[in-house]
């Protein structure tokens, strides 16, 4: 997985933490947690702002969809 594929980041993210509210998330511990994604293999320094507001808005919509 890279930081392109922002919808199965946000889908691992919402089945890894089902109690996190992802609009209370800072975004050094979202990278942190993208990082520690089982199959998660990217360099790390690419996950810049830009990257992770768009997974943070698919995590988001991922959670109300499951609502």
């Amino acid at each position: 997985m890279r930081w392109t594929d922002v919808t199965q980041i946000a889908e691992d993210l919402n089945d890894k933490y089902p109690d996190v509210d992802p609009k209370t998330v800072r975004f050094v511990d979202l990278h942190n947690w993208v990082l520690g994604l089982d199959g998660f293999d990217d360099d790390p320094t690419r996950g810049g702002e830009r990257v992770l507001e768009a997974i943070q808005a698919a995590w988001i919509e991922e959670g109300d969809a499951d609502a």
